[in-house]
């Protein structure tokens, strides 16, 4: 029991150490494909660094929403890390505390109270960009249900660590066709809530334009700190059930020794590195869809579960 609380303690430094460079390698990458200079793939500790050292304006006429929301949009993604699998193929401590619906609905209170925020000081920008998330949120949490209700179709269970066993029971089962829509209708999900391209550019800076950055253009000093390590935690959580769940659940710790635990912490890096090319590949090869046609995108998405499910039918 003690070391299995050990290994959730040490998934959670992990996420905590480790997304920030995620973002910082991803950005790096994209800029090298464009010809362009672009950061250090450290960039975004040091911008996390000179944040909370810097002082907070925070506005008169905001309430306590605003001022909590930064500690759950950080908390949130913590929680999640708990609850699956990040460096272990065994289930932990809290692993059996929620599915990946509960898990879900988790990361979807940081984006509710993210959305809160941006509206509670009543700027005009951060409103507009709330809306705008929520818009794309209404579009994806049903896409969040069918995938989930899609893998315990085909995998029998919700729970992260039943689902990745299942997978790994035999090649057949890794690439049978519901399996590969599933794998499909899932990386779409990722690049809609984690506001990369063709959702949303991370890297834009213009307002009118901005859907997940305006949310935290209110916050400074530590606030602003919290909201983009917060981000850079999502969508490492996203990461992990997409490759240790669903795609590669492989490399992680077999064993109950602190040595295998440590031992799939680089492994761990190496599958999220491949992602990250995929990503970057991705990116560099569409462009931002229009506000629009967002709904097109996702609504391919959910067709894509669907026909998961009904090829799953099929081969059952």
């Amino acid at each position: 029991m003690a070391f299995r609380i050990l290994c959730n303690a040490l998934q959670a430094i992990v996420a905590l150490a480790l997304s920030p460079l995620i973002g910082g390698v991803l950005s790096r990458l994209k800029e090298i494909v464009q010809s362009k200079r672009g950061p250090s793939v450290l960039q975004p500790y040091r911008d996390l660094w000179k944040l909370f050292h810097k002082d907070e304006v925070v506005s008169d006429q905001s309430s306590w929403i605003f001022r909590a929301t930064p500690y759950v949009v950080f908390v949130t993604p913590l929680f999640v890390v708990l609850l699956i699998p990040v460096l272990t193929s065994y289930p932990l401590f809290l692993a059996f505390m929620a599915d990946m619906v509960g898990a879900g609905f988790i990361l979807a209170l940081g984006g509710f109270f993210a959305c809160l925020g941006a509206v509670d000081p009543a700027n005009p920008y951060g409103p507009m960009g709330a809306s705008r998330t929520r818009m794309v949120g209404f579009l994806a949490e049903p896409v969040f249900v069918i995938v989930f209700f899609t893998v315990s179709f085909v995998a029998g269970s919700t729970i992260p660590y039943i689902v990745q066993a299942q997978w790994t029971r035999s090649a057949g089962s890794f690439l049978a066709p519901a399996h590969v829509l599933l794998i499909a209708a899932f990386l779409m999900l990722i690049l809609a809530e984690a506001g990369r391209i063709p959702v949303d550019n991370p890297t834009g800076h213009f307002e009118l334009a901005m859907i997940d950055e305006s949310k935290g253009l209110e916050y400074s000093g530590r606030g602003a700190a919290l909201m983009k390590w917060g981000g850079h935690m999502k969508l490492m959580v996203l990461m992990c059930v997409f490759l240790n769940v669903l795609v590669t659940p492989w490399g992680l710790a077999a064993r109950q020794q602190l040595a295998a635990v440590l031992l799939a912490i680089p492994l761990v890096a190496l599958k999220i590195l491949a992602l990250i090319l995929v990503l970057v590949v991705i990116e560099s090869s569409l462009s931002k869809l229009r506000l629009f046609r967002i709904t097109e995108f996702l609504g391919a998405a959910f067709i894509t579960c669907v026909a998961a499910m009904i090829a799953r039918t099929f081969a059952a």
